[in-house]
């Protein structure tokens, strides 16, 4: 049974113009952020074993998955159903990248998809690099689950319950990486590959709305750009995304490489997610009424 087939989910309520406009950084809770910048500095002491590499390898662009294909395409936009048991796999999975909940992540997605480059959007570039990069987050009017615009998924008590705990699945894999790779496998295969997928993640907001080329008149400043989706598995294809957000598929012709993509048409097709929207073509159109 589909996971999320009942569940219609109710238009979200608008947030005050200002919410993000203050932008204020609460510099106590942001000090755990920059620790972890600091923290695969500590390789000098630990090296950097084979075995810390592989991990670095499988942390990286697996959590990337859970991120692209999980808490993007799944939790902000329904571009697929599932059962509720990979439901919360897709959760957990995205847990472990140290993003937050797929509750929160989601929810403010969809509120910049709502009000992409508008005052109500919570990363518009149009606020600097900075602020669209990492600066929303570290703010205390980001900080709460927007939920609002997430109701069909906070109907579920599990997601509900990582979503408040976010840090159980992170922090499961900081031991998994300690157990199997000793101290450098914690501070490369699980810090380093941590502080890069934050940033990996954090270009699109910064620079997939700053440069690259525009095939689709949105009405946001969107852009596709080669190198961010290599990076991102796909999601650089960012203009493509914003003209129909409500598809799977991002890299909409055979020379836009979309990994997140293939990976999706392999779990569809082992029937482990089902009803993938695709577009009918490239010049698809996007349904208003998807309302993300």
């Amino acid at each position: 049974m589909s996971a999320t087939s009942n569940v219609e989910p109710p238009a979200p309520a608008e947030p005050r113009t200002d919410r993000y406009e203050r932008g204020r950084i609460n510099v106590g809770s942001s000090v755990p952020f920059f620790i972890f910048h600091l923290i695969p500095l500590l390789a000098i002491f630990t090296g950097v074993s084979w075995t810390a590499v592989m991990l670095f390898v499988i942390t990286f662009w697996g959590r990337m998955f859970f991120i692209t294909g999980g808490y993007h395409r799944y939790f902000s936009h329904r571009a697929y159903k599932t059962s509720r048991a990979f439901q919360f796999v897709l959760a957990f999975g995205g847990g472990m990248s140290v993003q937050k909940g797929a509750l929160w992540w989601a929810g403010s997605h969809r509120l910049h998809h709502r009000f992409s480059d508008q005052p109500q959007d919570p990363h518009t570039p149009k606020k600097g690099f900075w602020w669209s990069h990492m600066g929303w987050i570290l703010c205390d009017e980001t900080s709460p689950t927007p939920t609002h615009a997430i109701k069909d998924f906070n109907a579920y008590p599990e997601l509900r319950f990582l979503n408040r705990y976010d840090w159980i699945p992170w922090v499961t894999l900081a031991l998994f990486c300690l157990a199997v790779g000793g101290w450098s496998g914690l501070v490369i295969g699980f810090f380093l590959s941590t502080v890069l997928l934050w940033h990996s993640t954090f270009l699109i907001n910064s620079l997939a709305h700053v440069f690259g080329s525009r095939r689709y008149e949105t009405t946001d400043t969107s852009r596709n750009n080669l190198w961010l989706a290599l990076l991102t598995m796909g999601e650089g294809w960012h203009n493509n995304h914003h003209h129909a957000a409500w598809i799977a598929r991002q890299g909409l012709t055979p020379g836009e490489i979309d990994m997140t993509w293939y990976i999706l048409l392999l779990l569809e097709k082992v029937g482990v997610i089902w009803d993938v929207k695709r577009p009918r073509n490239t010049n698809v159109k996007v349904d208003a009424s998807a309302g993300v």
